[in-house]
């Protein structure tokens, strides 16, 4: 079972030894679908036979890269032209993904985009290119948005030529249209304008100069061994002309060449509106292309010269002036002034900056001058990565989507097995011998099926939920996180700088009495052992013994204890400062702190204990507020049905005293960093659908774990690496947001694929049993995939902070 096997060669990293080769041998060998499994550490190669029993090569990267080793894989994108339908993407997909060495193929037909994830060797870009254009479609380079010029002169050309495409079917077609009423009303005009050679001279221009993309597109799908919506129109159409043909020519009969010509113009209309309305999807991305300053004033030598934006380089120092948009990213070097960054955070009051504080690129300076050094520039400016991040997210699939791939790519064949049984038993049963009956309601299956509409169904909602949050701050990775965060249940928040601001401040200190310390020596020797730490909480300390003057301390024999404190020697003296486990795990005796410590505690003060040579010798306290929206945001989230938790590694008793300020019910206390991930997959094993919510590192494989990770935009790089959906500022009022765009979002897939299917499940068999003229299943169809697109297109009027704005 599992079909016959395939080969593929690779490298792998990371193998420091024979025996790495050994155990990686065997971890691949356990896979189902794999005969034959063999690692040369030499040249650091897996070979690898395999059938479709293995779950694709993604399985077997993934097993390798949990062994410890990694895989070099690559991604490629690019747009992919002359897609009629949902089926031509479907095949796209399952072309490319029997590639050898293809990990992943993404075809968004709504974006008209391709996103490949492959190994390479065994994989090139010039391969995936050669697959696509062999099943007929074309390549082009995706667009960058931030160059726009010639690719918006190319969609307008594109947008001219479909339009003037209409026109020309439309004025053909409309005398033919008007001799149909003439006729149903008995009306009657000149014989030649009445009779069919007429209607032959109109028709066959529509037939072979507008409707020539169907045949073209027939067959490159055809040819390449698949069926798409051009087959079905060219089908329908084709028997309707040249059933009209020979009653022209070489028989007496009816004719209806109207219905051929008003479907191909119905066609090209909908198609020419599903491409505007598909334009105004991505509306999003230009927005914020449009937030980017054109040009730059840069200092070369003595002089300042203005230059275009993308002459800047990394290292220029550039003059701001008021009211400029600063136009890259970099670090303030002389002055100081106020910046609007609600273009990023949403946040309206602007954010004072002076000499070393960090500048973004499309942010606007209000108030002083200044000068700043550039960092990033071109693609790496965090507007570009904004960007990059909603292209991506637009291009990816969402797993509801799976049911309509399924459905789009059986959908041609079976639509034609359809047609061809509604004439046979028109021909033979219904209405014997009624030929023209029976080729009517055969165009009229043909031409009413659409799968464009169920393709069409999902990415259209992506794109313009996932723009639409990029427009509020919120960036949704993909897909699959938006249909993921529509889902939720539980909610769990990091505590420190997530509910709280992050920047604890030093409120009191209380040294053991009759010990051999006094305040100042206390606040000395803890302020200089934590000098070496990171940690925001040692960084209060340090700040306290600075605004009173005290010398810092040098530490020896540093060491740093893990959720637990650290260790360090003093002036001679042995140093343990941190929590009381750290004082517990080291046989120190803490009955003389315990009152003050609990006292502390209760407060909701987050206590730094501290014991010098084997005695407990003083009690620190800080205290980090809450963030103003924090309790707003946890009180809507549990009236919308989450349930809601705080995950920190401070003790229960403060910990509990934070949560009943914001509202939280459920605490996890006194988990440590490496615990936090562990905590999340519990929560998961209960049933719930968990999103984790926090901004350091620390909270990085939590937020991997869940099954939404959700990082604040002003938390650390990892943490936005590894969560799914980022806040660009750090409001908690944006996890509501995310959480009410991505509902309005799935229910708006939901929508579309509703009535795509409905109209496809009623549609046909109407139009099979007769009830339908080919005029009016060809409009319908047409109208179709428009109304999909309209929908979806609803979704640019969601406010998903519409709940903070109620009275």
């Amino acid at each position: 079972m599992g079909g016959k096997y395939k080969s593929i060669s690779f490298k792998v990293k990371g193998m420091s030894c024979a025996s790495c080769a050994q155990r990686l041998e065997k971890k691949v060998k356990s896979l189902e679908g794999i005969s034959e499994g063999t690692v040369n550490f030499a040249t650091e190669k897996i070979s690898v036979d395999y059938n479709s029993r293995l779950s694709g090569l993604g399985q077997l990267v993934d097993t390798i890269e949990d062994a410890g080793f990694s895989v070099e894989t690559e991604s490629v994108q690019f747009k992919v032209l002359n897609m009629s339908c949902a089926s031509c993407a479907q095949r796209i997909e399952k072309k490319l993904s029997s590639l050898d060495g293809v990990l992943s193929a993404v075809v968004n037909f709504a974006g008209e985009q391709v996103a490949v994830d492959y190994i390479p060797g065994p994989v090139n870009t010039s391969l995936i290119e050669e697959t696509i254009k062999g099943l007929g479609f074309d390549t082009a380079p995706l667009d960058d948005h931030f160059q726009e010029g010639a690719q918006e002169e190319e969609k307008m050309d594109e947008m001219e030529l479909k339009k003037r495409l209409f026109i020309f079917s439309a004025v053909l077609t409309l005398p033919l249209s008007a001799i149909m009423f003439l006729e149903m009303f008995s009306l009657h005009i000149n014989d030649f304008f009445m009779g069919p050679l007429f209607q032959f001279i109109l028709a066959t221009p529509v037939q072979f100069i507008a409707g020539s993309r169907f045949y073209t597109g027939s067959y490159k799908s055809l040819r390449s061994g698949g069926a798409n919506m051009d087959v079905l129109v060219a089908m329908g159409t084709s028997a309707a002309y040249f059933f009209s043909f020979v009653n022209t020519f070489f028989r007496t009969g009816d004719v209806y060449y109207e219905a051929s010509a008003m479907i191909i113009t119905l066609v090209l209309l909908g198609r020419m509106l599903e491409a505007r309305a598909k334009g105004r999807t991505s509306e999003a991305i230009k927005k914020l292309v449009g937030l980017q300053a054109r040009t730059a004033r840069v200092r070369r030598g003595e002089d300042m010269v203005e230059v275009p934006i993308e002459e800047v380089q990394v290292g220029d120092l550039v003059i701001v002036r008021p009211g400029e948009k600063i136009p890259v990213d970099g670090i303030i070097r002389a002055g100081r002034s106020s910046i609007d960054e609600s273009m990023l955070t949403g946040e309206s009051i602007p954010v004072d900056k002076e000499v070393g504080d960090e500048v973004i690129g499309a942010t606007l300076n209000k108030q002083g001058s200044f000068e700043f050094e550039t960092a990033k520039v071109g693609k790496d400016t965090v507007l570009a990565q904004i960007v990059k991040m909603v292209e991506d997210a637009q291009a990816s699939k969402a797993p509801i989507q799976r049911m309509a791939d399924q459905i789009s790519g059986y959908f041609v064949p079976a639509v034609v097995g359809v047609a061809v049984a509604a004439f046979a038993i028109w021909y033979f049963l219904a209405a014997p011998g009624d030929l023209s009956r029976a080729v009517i309601n055969l165009t009229a299956v043909l031409v009413i099926a659409c799968p464009c509409a169920l393709g069409l169904a999902t990415p259209t909602s992506i794109m313009v939920g996932t723009g639409k949050g990029a427009e509020n701050g919120i960036l949704i990775k993909g897909g699959e996180h938006l249909e993921k965060a529509g889902r939720l249940n539980l909610i769990v928040f990091d505590k420190t700088g997530t509910l709280t601001k992050g920047e604890p401040s030093f409120t009191d200190i209380h040294v053991v009495p009759g010990g051999l310390l006094d305040e100042d020596e206390a606040l000395k020797l803890a302020a200089g052992a934590e000098s070496r730490s990171e940690h925001p909480i040692g960084q209060a300390v340090i700040d306290e013994a600075k605004s009173r003057g005290l010398p810092l301390m040098e530490p020896e024999d540093f060491e740093a204890v893990p959720g637990q404190g650290l260790k360090c020697q003093m002036g001679g003296r042995q140093v343990l400062i941190g929590n009381l486990r750290l004082l517990r795990n080291n046989d120190v005796d803490i009955s003389v702190i315990e009152e003050k410590l609990e006292e502390l505690e209760d407060q909701g003060k987050t206590v730094v204990v501290m014991a010098v040579d084997g005695n407990a010798a003083a009690v620190f306290a800080v205290a980090d507020g809450l963030k103003e929206s924090s309790a707003e945001a946890v009180s809507l989230l549990k009236k919308m049905g989450f349930k809601i938790y705080m995950l920190t590694g401070d003790n229960q008793r403060t910990a509990q005293a934070i949560a009943h300020e914001v509202g939280i019910d459920h605490v996890m206390a006194e988990v440590l960093p490496q615990d936090k991930a562990g905590m999340i997959e519990e929560l998961k094993a209960e049933g719930h659908q968990v999103a984790m919510v926090g901004d350091g590192i620390n909270d990085a494989p939590a937020l991997t774990v869940a099954d939404v990770g959700i990082a604040l935009g002003t938390g650390t790089d990892i943490a936005l690496e590894a969560s799914d959906i980022t806040l660009m500022s750090g409001d908690l009022r944006g996890v509501v947001g995310a959480i009410m765009l991505s509902r309005a979002t799935l229910r708006n897939i939901k929508q579309n694929l509703f009535w795509a299917l409905i109209y496809n499940t009623i549609g046909i068999p109407v139009a099979a049993m007769g009830m339908l003229s080919p005029i009016i299943a060809g409009g319908a169809m047409a109208f179709s995939s428009v109304s999909v697109v309209s929908n979806a297109l609803r979704l640019r009027r969601v406010d998903p902070f519409e709940a903070f704005n109620k009275p």
